[in-house]
């Protein structure tokens, strides 16, 4: 493994990254949603990381303003433009015979991505936008009812139902939120839209079937958009074995469109 630590600056302040080097001349700048650290949850992203090099396809991460081993203040995804722009021109400094990058980013990560267009990417690889401005939203109606015909059709739910070990409040409150309108689509989400519509560079969104936030992103976005590739089974960071396999080779495929 050719991995190494540096530090480099943005607005004053100091971020950290991490650089998995490569031979290729097509890199990927991984950059953590939510306040996560570089490294990902449980490591997620430094494997895959490691995996893509091995590939020969160099990454770079790295810890925003605020979070991890960077120093400053946590301003959020949505200040977090001149750290997108600081890691990407260190990423060139640390792999000068790179000439395409592709953005890959997992909840407001991805929404970051395009919120801050300005980056000239070659390619983005968007993984369950961020679109939510509650925090507390349920899922779609859409969502919720196929979650309940997946029930139906479990004979172990349906014996949890009659022998009263459901509770009938939660029922009540599912089945209200399942014949529920849409609802309309949130500012955020319509930003999203705005940004990548704007995009010039080829737009790849993936979505994890079981994932709050890749339903709801879907709820709101178009009907039938080939960008989409979704996989069934996966939570959110794509934590399983599958799912990890699944994103891997989605990943691979965008970097290999992109060589030469």
């Amino acid at each position: 493994m050719n991995r190494s630590h540096l530090l480099f600056g943005c607005e004053g302040e100091q971020l950290a990254g991490t650089l998995d080097a490569a031979v290729g001349s097509v890199g990927l700048l991984m950059v953590s949603g939510g306040n996560e650290l570089r490294s990902g949850a449980f490591s997620g992203q430094a494997q895959i990381a490691a995996k893509i090099a091995a590939s020969g396809f160099p990454v770079f991460r790295f810890d925003r303003r605020g979070v991890g081993d960077s120093s400053g203040a946590n301003g959020g995804f949505r200040s977090s433009g001149p750290d997108l722009a600081a890691a990407l021109a260190q990423f060139r400094i640390a792999q000068p015979k790179v000439r395409r990058i592709v953005g890959f980013g997992i909840c407001d990560a991805a929404s970051a991505l395009v919120l801050h267009g300005d980056l000239r990417l070659d390619a983005l690889i968007l993984a369950n936008p961020w679109t939510i401005e509650d925090a507390d939203a349920l899922p779609p109606p859409t969502a919720i009812r196929s979650r309940y015909a997946q029930k139906l059709r479990n004979p172990a739910e349906i014996w949890r139902l009659l022998t009263g070990k459901v509770s009938l409040k939660g029922l009540f409150h599912g089945v209200l939120a399942a014949i529920a309108p849409p609802r309309p689509v949130s500012s955020l989400a319509a930003e999203v839209a705005k940004g990548i519509a704007a995009c010039n560079a080829p737009v790849h969104l993936l979505l994890a079937g079981r994932d709050r936030t890749a339903q709801i992103f879907e709820s709101e976005w178009p009907a039938g958009d080939p960008r989409i590739a979704r996989c069934p089974n996966a939570s959110h960071a794509f934590a399983e074995e599958e799912s990890k396999i699944w994103l891997f080779n989605q990943i691979i495929e965008v970097l290999i469109a992109q060589t030469d």
